[in-house]
């Protein structure tokens, strides 16, 4: 968490400083494309401190999943092969333990 805040404070502050330090721009016809482009600039930069950070689990903020058992089968499907007059051949025969 605290990487996300820092990342969204240091991209709030070259924000700050770049509307506060540049004249206006005259573009007539460039205004939608400077804001298009503004926000995926700013949505990349968010977007990459929140899939960096780690998740909230494990850190005093709760806790971790529970482990989880998985039970083997009782029978399985197994290949065999047989000869069958001809030439050998493969199955699938199930086996139950």
């Amino acid at each position: 968490m605290k990487k996300v805040l820092s990342a969204f404070l240091a991209v709030a502050t070259v924000a700050g400083s770049l509307a506060t330090a540049m004249p206006a721009a005259k573009a007539d016809g460039g205004r939608i494309a400077a804001g298009v482009a503004g926000g995926l600039i700013g949505g990349a930069l968010l977007g990459g401190a929140i899939a960096s950070s780690r998740p909230a689990y494990g850190y005093g903020y709760g806790y971790a999943p529970g482990p989880v058992y998985v039970e083997e089968p009782a029978c399985r499907l197994v290949r065999e092969r047989f000869w069958d007059g001809y030439g050998w051949r493969v199955r699938r025969v199930q086996v139950c333990d």
